[in-house]
């Protein structure tokens, strides 16, 4: 064979003649030639294998020229099934070795670039024949799809066997020339690019693809252009970013190429902002690719992490992000656990660190993943604890953020911190106080003993010498000839050093003297004269500073614990304001983090979960399905060895709830409990046997279990309707003086399951004596017949009610008592006296529609004039009670229900705004201009009442146009100059309420009518605050029509800096998003500010308007020349 097989850089090179010996195709077969040639290219197949492809590549060639046109292109791929076989046995000569890799070459250039032709036909047959809304996909389009679907990946498959082979011996010194590699790779990239690769049904495909280039990249030397070309699909092919990071990984781990993951990250992190920028999704895939990396090898990426830090101080967010991800999966898979090294201890603590000052990144997405690695590290149990408080209290100040995300994040992270912390199962500051102090008085106590302890002495070389010295002198001076005077003056110079010597100067002047004297002095003989050296003693000491040791961290574990809980505890304070959040995620996560606190025990805990129940009644069912939950996981999951004990318990749970419970907390938990007892199932059998167990008296019970226990049985209405004679003879029997609380949870509970007429009739049979007529409706009344009587027979009981109940009886005796101690609180001063008496006759007034009017006066006069908080709080729900019963007699005193509101005492605030929150929900009451005491409860000191009244303007707001009627009226009352609302103040409320404005119509009214509210406002403050009102206002083009409609209304008001720069602000938000001409109107209109100019304000905005904010629809007016000269000369 005298030629040689060159890859083309394109198709038609071949075509073309190149180089001496260079195979050259000499004749391109057409359309109709080609079926017998193909056919006789088969037989050759099948009879000479593979190396027919040097006779028939011409008929190859043509088929790959008209594969778009030919149905026969797929028979070419059977050329992939033998390739194979090309295996090299033995040594060749250099003539097989030519033959065999001009067929090696010839059959991978004709499968790769057929596999390039009939994927990019594949794709485009796909988007031609996707099929519209309505219509089924083409058979016969499908059927081709799914016969080049196999064809691929048998392809695949016989290119990774032939890759495989040890195919580099074909090529001198084994060195495969950079085109064949190129035309393999550049077919796997191809196939790469199709948009469904990522999908789970090419998972076969891809991994067959990652495989090929696998081997490419470890025996072919392909590592350096799969860097580049892995960044260049991520640039222009975004959802590559999984299944690049996916390649990346096996190439690492199963193919041993662990430095390609290097260089990626080396080429990711050297990209500069400004290249960032261009990109555009680039970077979203660049910031994926590394996120996806690290949760696969993060181990290989522990290296090179340093070269990507450098995108942390950058200005692409997701690529902030996606660096903090990188970290956080590296501290959790790698750099975890006590077993580390001091260099990994030092990295660790190094990213940490890092991830730490990212919690207050500029940017809030950042901030918020930064919060979700932190709880995925703490959910991983891979913070060190000694990171634990740190962190505690950055998460606890993001609670304040901005950014509802980051809000939800830091509340999951802390919810994290709770379930997965290292201290203790129950965290509550009150309880661990005392042990702390207990140990730090022990820990006290063991270093005040050791103090007493007196030390060992220590004698020192210096000091032995010293005691020495004397002695020694004086035998030396005996045993040698005195010398002159002078040396012993410098004896004694050189002798009285510093009194502080080390050991070894001490040491070094023995010998000196020694070595100066003629008779050495014999080591013997200093040591029998000097006196014993006392040693350390340590075996007794060692003890007791390894208890003193152990003392000193549990007191520090104890103080780390307090630490730990005191922040728990200021969090739970700032996540309990949240459960009435408008943002339904946030009070999603503010539930199940109470959930959390309180089955740790954390003090305060349970106002948050008391705090919450409201929610069962919201209008948004994510909210309320979260609230029955927390409820169920809480309270109606007991534990225990048997279901008496889970019995046992679970009426535990709820009793203690029910103690001390408003009758709105005992109707929320109602709406949960009902459901459980409705069920039928042995715990629930178990749970009513013992409620009624503790309620009968039949085990030993405190008087509020007891309570409980009977309102625990009014929500299972079926059990207390067929054991309604037992529940009266055991509360309102013999027995009742001994607990009239229970007699009165009694009847509670009765009238909440039957009618509170019949109630009142019931309690009228057993303590008055009626007449003989009444009798028969007695027994009906205890047999609870009269549920289902006829509306004559209902009115006939009502009507007793009201004429005979308190007339000519014992009950109408205590009547003008209670009206005489109620009128004199003068003279009937004790607090419990006038609370019980104020209490009953609100209930008089409650059966009686005579008693009521005769008497309301009086109750809103002790209402207003009370001075005792308590008594105030009752009439509140007192008089929310007769407005639901008697409204007509109610209605005109609204305004004094409202006034109660403002009252000094927060307890009396909190109870007139939940009354006044169901009144008017419930349409029971209607909303007037009144609710602007609600409004001002938004800044109320207190903060439960503050998320009440958000909570009343939230549900208020899902009422139809409810708050945009009101609005002007609360403008107007809030505004005015006798309340003396400070300015901030006011600005704060109407941003709340403004944001319930949503609709454009709405707003073009509200303009309208508050401009007109300009006429009627006397004061400079009036005006601002109108102006500040319009200005929160999202108004749109037409919305500034209207104002400029009303320009009347306030134009005279422009020169004050109140007014002038909120309708500035308007027009400078309208600006940025407005057409051309609109700009121009916008200068015309506030470009001046002077008195002198609002009268040429006018004219510009009248001779501009029609060309400005003129409507599609409306029909432009003629202007004459001189008006169009005069328009033209304004402008300029």
């Amino acid at each position: 064979m005298s030629w040689d097989f060159i890859l083309p850089v394109c198709l038609g090179d071949l075509v073309k003649s190149g180089a001496v010996n260079q195979y050259v195709v000499q004749d391109v077969l057409s359309v109709k030639q080609l079926p017998s040639h193909i056919n006789s290219f088969k037989a050759a197949l099948r009879s000479q294998g593979p190396l027919c492809i040097l006779e028939y590549f011409d008929t190859a060639y043509s088929v790959l020229q008209h594969c778009r046109t030919v149905d026969v292109a797929y028979h070419i791929v059977g050329l992939s099934v033998s390739l194979p076989t090309l295996l090299l046995s033995g040594s060749l000569s250099a003539v097989d070795r030519k033959q065999q890799l001009n067929a090696v070459k010839m059959s991978v250039f004709l499968l790769c670039k057929l596999t390039e032709t009939l994927e990019s036909d594949s794709y485009r047959e796909t988007i031609v024949t996707a099929p519209s809304k309505g219509r089924k996909k083409d058979k016969v389009a499908g059927k081709g799809l799914l016969q080049w679907d196999s064809e691929r990946e048998t392809i695949l498959q016989c290119l990774t066997q032939l890759l495989q082979l040890d195919i580099r011996t074909l090529w001198s010194l084994s060195l495969v020339e950079e085109e064949f590699v190129s035309c393999v790779t550049c077919c796997c990239y191809k196939l790469l690019e199709n948009p469904t690769i990522s999908h789970v049904k090419s998972k076969s495909t891809r991994d067959a693809i990652i495989h090929v280039l696998g081997i490419m990249v470890k025996k072919y030397n392909h590592m350096l252009g799969a860097c580049v070309k892995v960044i260049q699909l991520l640039q222009h092919f975004e959802q590559l970013a999984s299944v690049c990071a996916a390649a990346v990984a096996s190439w690492s781990s199963e193919y041993g190429v662990k430095a390609i993951v290097g260089e990626i990250m080396r080429e990711i992190g050297q990209k500069s902002s400004e290249e960032l920028a261009r990109e555009g999704s680039g970077v979203k895939a660049f910031s994926s690719f590394l996120s996806e990396l690290s949760t696969l090898v993060p181990e290989t990426m522990i290296p090179n992490i340093s070269v990507l830090l450098t995108h942390l101080e950058g200005e692409s967010p997701s690529l902030r992000v996606a660096v903090c991800e990188v970290l956080g999966e590296v501290l959790v898979r790698v750099l975890s656990g006590d077993k580390l090294d001091d260099s990994a201890r030092a990295s660790r603590d190094r990213f940490l660190d890092t991830l730490q000052e990212h919690i207050h990144d500029a940017h809030s997405h950042v901030r918020a993943r930064v919060l979700q690695v932190y709880a995925r590290i703490v959910n991983s149990k891979a913070l060190p604890l000694c990171k634990y408080t740190e962190v505690m209290e950055l998460t606890v100040g993001r609670l304040g953020d901005k950014s509802v995300h980051v809000c939800k994040s830091a509340i999951q992270l802390l919810a994290a911190f709770i379930a997965h912390n290292p201290y203790s199962c129950k965290l509550s500051s009150v309880d661990l106080t005392k042990p702390l102090e207990k140990e730090m008085a022990k820990l006290k106590e063991m270093r005040d003993s050791q103090k007493e302890q007196v030390p060992v002495a220590v004698i020192t070389a210096a000091d032995l010498w010293d005691a020495m010295k004397p002695e020694l002198e004086m035998t030396v001076k005996a045993q040698l000839e005195p010398g002159s005077e002078e040396e012993d003056n410098e004896d004694e110079e050189e002798t009285g050093g510093d009194e502080e010597r080390s050991d070894r100067d001490t040491a070094l002047q023995i010998a000196q003297f020694l070595r100066e004297s003629p008779e050495q002095v014999t080591p013997e003989a200093v040591s029998s004269d000097a006196p014993p050296t006392p040693q350390k003693e340590g075996g007794g000491n060692e003890g007791g500073e390894s208890e003193l040791k152990k003392q000193e961290m549990l007191v520090q574990y104890l103080k780390d614990t307090e630490s730990f809980a005191l922040q728990v505890e200021r969090s739970i304070a700032v996540i309990n304001n949240m459960l009435y959040w408008k943002t339904t995620t946030v009070v999603q996560e503010a539930v199940q983090f109470c959930v959390t606190a309180f089955e740790f025990s954390v003090a305060n805990s349970v106002c948050g979960v008391r705090k919450m129940l409201p929610l069962v009644w919201s209008t948004d069912v994510t909210i309320k399905d979260s609230v029955i939950q927390a409820y169920r996981r809480l309270y109606l999951n007991p534990h225990g060895d048997n279901t008496r004990a889970k019995a046992q318990t679970l009426v535990d749970n709820l009793s203690d709830l029910m103690i001390d419970a408003s009758l709105g907390t005992v109707q929320c938990l109602e709406e949960i409990v009902s459901e459980f007892f409705s069920s039928e199932s042995a715990l629930q059998t178990s749970v009513v046997q013992v409620l009624w167990e503790r309620f009968s008296g039949k085990r030993e019970t405190k008087a509020l279990h007891r309570r409980a226990a009977v309102l625990l049985l009014g929500m299972a209405r079926e059990v207390v309707l067929s054991n309604l004679d037992t529940l009266c003879s055991v509360a309102l029997g013999e027995k009742v003086a001994e607990d009239y609380l229970l007699a009165r949870d009694t009847l509670i509970t009765i009238a909440n399951i039957t009618d509170h007429v019949r109630v009142c009739v019931h309690i009228l049979c057993m303590n008055c004596q009626f007449g003989d007529a009444n009798d028969s409706c007695v027994e009906e009344e205890l047999g609870l017949v009269g549920a289902s009587a006829e509306d004559t027979e209902v009115e006939f009981i009502r009507k007793i009610c009201e004429t005979e109940l308190l007339s000519g009886n014992m009950l109408s005796a205590f009547l003008p008592l209670l009206v005489k101690v109620c009128s004199s609180p003068g003279k009937y001063s004790h607090s419990q006296l006038t609370t019980a008496a104020c209490l009953a006759l609100s209930q008089y007034m409650m059966i009686s529609p005579a008693v009521c009017k005769d008497n309301i006066r009086l109750l809103f006069t002790v209402l207003e004039k009370s001075p005792l908080p308590v008594v105030r709080a009752n009439t509140i729900v007192a008089l929310g009670d007769l407005t639901v019963r008697f409204p007509n007699i109610l209605e005109p005193w609204t305004p004094n229900l409202y006034a109660r509101l403002s009252d000094e005492s927060a307890s009396v605030r909190l109870t007139a705004i939940m009354v006044l929150t169901q009144l008017v929900l419930k349409d029971v009451m209607k909303v007037k201009g009144q609710v602007s005491e609600v409004a001002v409860l938004l800044l109320d000191p207190e903060p439960h009442i503050a998320s009440l009244a958000l909570n009343f303007f939230n549900e208020l707001s899902a009422k139809d146009n409810a708050i945009y009627n009101l609005l002007p009226d609360i403008i107007s009352r809030l505004s005015d100059p006798e309340r003396g609302m400070k300015e901030e103040d006011f600005n704060t409320i109407m941003k709340q309420l403004f944001s319930y404005i949503t609709k454009e119509r709405q707003t073009e009214s509200l303009v309208e009518k508050l401009c007109q509210r300009f006429r009627t406002a006397k004061t400079e403050r009036q005006w601002a605050d109108l102006a500040v009102s319009l200005s929160l206002l999202s108004v749109c083009e037409r919305g500034f029509k209207k104002l400029q409609e009303c320009w009347d209304c306030y134009s005279d008001k422009l020169t004050e800096p109140g007014v002038y720069q909120p309708l500035l602000s308007i027009a400078a938000k309208l600006r940025r998003r407005a057409k051309p001409q609109f700009k121009v109107l916008y200068l015309c209109t506030f470009g001046w500010k002077t008195a002198y100019c609002s009268v040429v304000l006018k004219c510009f905005i009248l001779i501009l308007f029609s060309d400005a904010v003129m409507a599609e629809s409306e029909t432009p007016k003629v202007t004459t020349p001189i008006a169009r000269t005069r328009r033209t000369r304004l402008r300029h």
